[in-house]
């Protein structure tokens, strides 16, 4: 009943300004990321309602020589039927999952991934999330199959695939000591559907106001 997210959002997206203003311009090239340690799977990936954090984000990928020019690309996102990791029924889901996952890995006698630490990072926030991503990939493609089946064998399914997933993070260090608030923690949400994508934006800045030419 409950399961759909009706409000929109506001997403911003670190990112090269060539890749910004191509989106912008031709907002169907939407830019997808697969790598096998993306926290929540793949899609689309959005700071949700955090231009800051996403700038932040950006200007790090200049540092180390990923980016040559940061931006931020805004978007209006529907989450639809989110994979709400905020939400405890979602939570329980997962388990199930990973359940079945490392059940089936045992059969294969597969190793399951490991959420690992990159080189050098002195938070420990395990950024390099392959397990997760294993799992939340492993759902989808469940929910999936079971979609195709009941599809084929009733022409229709009350089987869902998620439009986004979405989850919170604390990240970095203690924003001050004895700290129980991280400098980095955020709201991250991952778009599977494009067409919960209404458009994209490019963030302006914000100016005085009352604007004089106004009064």
């Amino acid at each position: 009943m409950y399961d759909v997210r009706h409000n929109f959002i506001t997403g911003f997206h670190g990112c090269e300004e060539s890749t910004r203003d191509k989106l912008i311009s031709r907002p169907n090239d939407l830019v997808y990321s697969k790598k096998p340690f993306d926290w929540l799977g793949h899609g689309m990936y959005f700071w949700e309602n955090n231009y800051t954090r996403a700038q932040i984000w950006a200007d790090e990928k200049k540092v180390v020589g990923k980016i040559k020019k940061p931006s931020v690309l805004g978007a209006v996102i529907h989450l639809g039927y989110c994979c709400d990791f905020l939400d405890s029924k979602y939570i329980r889901l997962i388990q199930n999952h990973y359940t079945s996952f490392k059940d089936l890995n045992d059969i294969l006698g597969d190793e399951l991934p490991k959420n690992r630490d990159v080189k050098n990072d002195p938070n420990g926030d395990m950024l390099l999330r392959e397990l997760d991503c294993a799992v939340i990939e492993y759902m989808h493609q469940s929910i999936l199959e079971t979609w195709i089946k009941e599809i084929n064998d009733f022409g229709s399914s009350s089987t869902r695939n998620f439009d986004t997933t979405r989850g919170v993070f604390t990240e970095g260090g203690p924003a001050f000591e004895g700290a129980g608030i991280f400098e980095k923690s955020h709201i991250q949400v991952c778009v599977r559907n494009p067409n919960c994508i209404k458009g994209f934006f490019i963030p302006r800045e914000e100016i005085v106001f009352p604007v004089e030419s106004l009064i």
